[in-house]
């Protein structure tokens, strides 16, 4: 039998249909399953139908200005209340003289039928991310009243993007969803789940997600069936409950083509089985990423392995080295044509995904310039994604995050990072890289900063002013530091993975905390930085790379990490100075002298070594990423120049 050929192979497969239970069932009986199918919900009208009422007083009077409709049940739910409270053609009056937003072409066809075309439509798969999307396309919402009708339960994260642009959001609940007649099938699949007697689970519906923990929950199992579903391999229907899984810190291992039933079926018998081996290989990272365990402490001070004595790592430990180790931050991307053929073919986020690809990239790039580390080839942010956050690489904007966090409230919509799962591919990168280059290079780890990551998922995306992230830290410090704390003990798991999987160091970035002066970098950020860097394995050289403001300096080397980066915005000397003589210094060139000639390069690389002085513990390095202008053999030059003039 091909590994391909769809087949459960005799795995215990849970499903939560309701309207198709028998259908469900003996499509897994077809697929080799034996199948555990548990109706998980019914539809129900919402209890009281006066947020509706008053949605429709408000409409007919003018005072919204924007109605989105999520769902062709909701529209016609919502139209028979409005026909039993007020005139019914007033309404459709007053809705045909706004502007409308309908999600999903059942939609459309549902408001057809009473002769209304929406003004907008929003595209496959119809998510609310969609929905942001096409408001983004050319509907300005700052200031308007913008009428939400909620599909059976409150969508959190369109309502979080509608006020991050301005909207003042009306909450429409037109129907909801209540758990089944008959809870026996439910409850017994719960207690299975619980007791590990299943194998897959099949979602077809959000609500379901929703109703089981809620059962699970009332039956004091939550925390067990919570780490079932961490070993239990997860296939969802449609993008609506794979985001509600999500939402609910559950990752989804399977997603089918098609919204067909038997798609689902068929794609969940054919990767359930390549679900459990990564599994197996997740809880080994895991394992090896734990201080407490034998082999993390085996990992950082393997003293016979071939990179133990590298120039890098030598350098990270402040001993004496024969030349000057050099790495470039952005040592692989748009200016190298090698980058660019590859990136051609696929979205940056996808290439981030494609742990194949990373190495492919990294290790070109290591060999081309000669360098004497490889940094895995990824992003900050895609750490955000299982926290909560829906991420975004557009053309032309770079990053952005459609439900950014504004308020205190928001906060709670922040996940802990305890399931390293759905972040496998990054693992993967580093393992693939480890493998594919020569074993005396090291492989440099790494991950987004505390303030960094905040600043991200706060202002939505890059910003020059941050002024919502500041607002919120000097507006709320109990809230910041819940925001901070998460992303540390995040950013601890995340890193220690990374070199439970394969990293010889890891480099912290701090990107955008040059934005705050010294007192507030003391009182918001600091602890969170040491608190990370205390919590990495043993005898690992973390990085801490701060830019934007030398003043913070002296209060980044406190932080505790093995190397200080530093950027050009200070001389070399004054910086090691600052830094003090027990660490060791990354940097620092400014990145636009790789855009003058070999000559200039060549002297500024020999002041930037004078500056050093042979000192132990310095890392040459560039005092930010490689310019996408840069011509490559400017590169190599600057390589080939580091590593002549200060060979000892």
């Amino acid at each position: 039998m091909s590994e391909q050929t769809p087949d459960f192979r005799g795995q215990r497969v849970a499903a939560f249909e309701s309207r198709r239970a028998d259908e469900m069932a003996r499509l897994i009986k077809r697929y080799g399953g034996v199948p555990h199918v548990s109706p998980a919900l019914r539809e129900t009208p919402a209890d009281d139908p006066r947020s509706a009422v008053d949605f429709a007083y408000r409409l007919v009077t003018g005072e919204v200005d924007v109605v989105v409709f999520l769902t062709d049940v909701g529209f016609r739910g919502l139209w028979a209340i409005v026909q039993r409270h007020l005139d019914g053609q007033r309404y459709l009056d007053a809705l045909s003289d706004i502007t409308t937003v309908a999600s999903g072409s059942k939609t459309v066809a549902a408001m057809r039928e009473v002769g209304l075309t929406p003004t907008l439509c929003t595209p496959a798969p119809s998510t609310w991310r969609q929905v942001l999307q096409t408001i983004d396309g050319g509907l300005p919402v700052a200031n308007k009243v913008v009428a939400l009708q909620e599909s059976g339960q409150p969508n959190t994260s369109l309502t979080a993007g509608l006020e991050a642009r301005g909207a003042r959001v009306l909450r429409v609940q037109v129907y909801g969803w209540d758990l089944p007649t008959d809870l026996g099938p439910l409850t017994q699949n719960i207690r299975d789940l619980a007791e590990g007697r299943l194998d897959v689970l099949l979602f077809t519906a959000a609500p379901q997600v929703v109703n089981l923990l809620r059962v699970a929950d009332d039956l004091g199992l939550t925390d067990r069936i919570r780490q079932r579903l961490a070993a239990t391999a997860v296939a969802s229907l449609g993008p609506v409950t794979r985001e509600t899984l999500r939402d609910h810190g559950i990752r989804v291992d399977i997603q089918p083509e098609s919204s067909e039933l038997e798609s689902l079926v068929r794609a969940a018998a054919r990767e359930c089985h390549a679900v459990s081996s990564r599994r197996s290989r997740i809880a080994a990272i895991g394992s090896a990423a734990d201080p407490a365990s034998a082999t993390a402490r085996q990992i950082p001070s393997d003293s016979h392995a071939p990179w133990y004595d590298s120039p890098f790592l030598k350098a990270c430990r402040r001993e004496p080295v024969e030349y000057t180790p050099v790495w470039l931050m952005r040592q692989a991307g748009r200016y190298m044509a090698e980058y660019r053929e590859v990136r051609a073919k696929t979205s940056f986020l996808q290439l981030c995904k494609s742990p194949s690809l990373c190495s492919e990239v990294m290790c070109t790039a290591v060999a081309r310039l000669g360098v004497d580390a490889a940094i895995i080839f990824s992003d900050l942010l895609p750490i955000l994604e299982p926290m909560g956050l829906d991420l975004e690489f557009t053309a032309g904007e770079g990053p952005v995050i459609h439900n950014p966090v504004r308020a205190a409230a928001d906060v709670d919509r922040v996940r802990e990072l305890d399931d390293l799962g759905s972040l496998d591919f990054v693992f993967e990168t580093v393992r693939q890289t480890r493998g594919d280059l020569p074993s005396q290079i090291p492989v440099i780890g790494f991950a987004g900063a505390p303030f960094t990551l905040a600043s991200y998922l706060i202002e939505g995306g890059s910003s020059r002013s941050y002024l919502h992230t500041k607002a919120l830290m000097y507006r709320d410090a109990g809230a910041w530091n819940e925001l901070m704390q998460r992303l540390a003990r995040g950013g601890i798991r995340y890193l220690n993975a990374q070199i439970g999987a394969g990293a010889q160091c890891v480099q912290l970035f701090d990107s955008w905390v040059g934005c705050l002066g010294p007192d507030d970098y003391r009182r918001y950020v600091l602890p969170h930085v040491r608190q990370i860097i205390a919590g990495i394995l043993p005898d690992v050289p973390v990085i801490y790379f701060a830019a934007g403001n030398p003043a913070l300096i002296p209060l980044a080397a406190e932080a505790g990490s093995s190397v200080v980066g530093v950027d050009w915005r200070i001389g070399l000397r004054d910086a090691w100075g600052r830094v003090g003589p027990d660490r060791a210094i990354q940097g620092n060139l400014d990145p636009a002298v790789l855009l003058a000639d070999r000559a200039e390069i060549r002297r500024r690389v020999k002041e930037l070594l004078d500056q050093a002085a042979n000192r132990p513990g310095h890392i040459f390095n560039l005092g930010h990423g490689v310019l996408p202008q840069t011509p490559v053999d400017n590169a190599i030059a600057l390589v080939d120049a580091v590593h002549e003039l200060s060979r000892r």
